[in-house]
């Protein structure tokens, strides 16, 4: 799952649990509303955490390091 499809989720609980004030027999909108609303968020935090330990190993992704100093005074170390 996704970030778009967690949001969505999250947003479409939310619809579900605080706007929507029709009646179903046997289901129970707000109850629907909250689960979709857990989900969403256990999928959000799941997807971060994904992308952040990924972001760690992935080849793709460099970091350069870039040193200068300013030896104008004669006093350069190496």
């Amino acid at each position: 799952m996704g970030i778009g499809v967690s949001i969505f989720l999250i947003a479409l609980g939310a619809i579900l649990r605080f706007a929507v004030t029709a009646t179903v027999s046997g289901v129970s909108v707000h109850t629907v509303g909250v689960i979709l609303m857990i989900v969403g968020v256990v999928g959000l935090v799941l997807s971060l955490v994904f992308w952040a330990a990924m972001g760690s190993w992935y080849p793709g992704r460099t970091r350069t390091t870039t040193r200068t100093e300013d030896c104008s005074d004669g006093h350069c170390m190496a």
